[in-house]
């Protein structure tokens, strides 16, 4: 089985090694620049890889196109993948999303659960359509949300149990006697792209309550992070609130409260805030 992969971030880089030790990975596409973490793990292991900020460029389409590949699978990609590109591959295009589909589709499944205080997810194997997230599913697994888990370890743990699913029903589907179940549109529920400013509080703000701050803590680690402006020494500075009860003041390595508490008297007021 051809297979050409769509991904980035370190946690794809199981998906890829099960691609490389049992089927015959064409190419790797990544968002990442040359001296990324993908690039560099393919270079070492002989995998031929290119970096693209767009689908839309010719050279790339066409080098996919040249490999004739049958299927492609997907994962922690983060880029649209043009209806061009859909159509090359027989198969199509699979998917692993890291959630229980159709719930938490879009780009921040795991923030979102965590944030909403969820006790459990899990991974999709799913087949791409036209619409994000909206195609049918080829198998699925649960998985529980640590009360340590921040979004960077769930997303770790979640894309290894994808990759461990994937080599389980890959050859399956593609000869035949897996078949795709439609999703229950009905139950869909959508996520929202993080920026800086989703990671703000207002340690003012009567409405702050300290249960929703220690989920948005593990939900927005390691970015965006959660963080207030305060005086500190008499000048303005960021901090950030960080998980296992740290914090980062701007400019600083990360500290725990009671080194925050040792080191600047206006603290007190704000450890009491956060941790009561």
């Amino acid at each position: 089985m051809k297979v050409v992969f769509f991904g980035s971030s370190s946690n794809v880089i199981p998906t890829i090694k099960v691609l490389r030790e049992n089927f015959d990975l064409k190419l790797v596409v990544t968002t990442e620049k040359s001296d990324g973490l993908v690039p560099s793990f393919c270079k070492q292991n002989k995998i031929a890889c290119m970096s693209a900020l767009s689908l839309l460029d010719a050279n790339l389409k066409s080098l996919i196109l040249n490999h004739k590949s049958d299927i492609a699978v997907v994962a922690d990609f983060g880029l649209i993948i043009p209806d061009e590109i859909l159509n090359f591959f027989p198969k199509g295009i699979i998917n692993i999303h890291p959630s229980l589909l159709p719930k938490y589709r879009g780009p921040t499944p795991v923030q979102s659960a965590i944030l909403n205080g969820e006790k459990t997810t899990g991974v999709s194997i799913m087949k791409i359509d036209k619409e994000i997230d909206h195609g049918p599913i080829l198998e699925q697994a649960k998985e529980d949300i640590l009360n340590t888990d921040t979004a960077e370890t769930l997303y770790k743990r979640l894309f290894e149990i994808g990759a461990h699913l994937l080599l389980r029903i890959l050859r399956s589907y593609f000869e035949g006697s897996l078949k795709p179940v439609a999703q229950n549109h009905s139950k869909a529920t959508f996520t929202k792209p993080l920026t800086r400013q989703d990671g703000y509080i207002d340690l003012s703000s009567p409405s702050l309550k300290v249960v929703n701050l220690k989920l948005k803590i593990r939900a927005y680690f390691p970015w965006p992070g959660v963080w207030f402006k305060t005086k500190l020494n008499g000048a303005e500075k960021i901090v950030k609130l960080l998980p296992d009860q740290e914090v980062q003041v701007e400019g600083k390595k990360p500290m725990s409260y009671k080194d925050f508490l040792n080191g600047y008297q206006e603290a007190k007021e704000i450890v009491n805030l956060i941790s009561k």
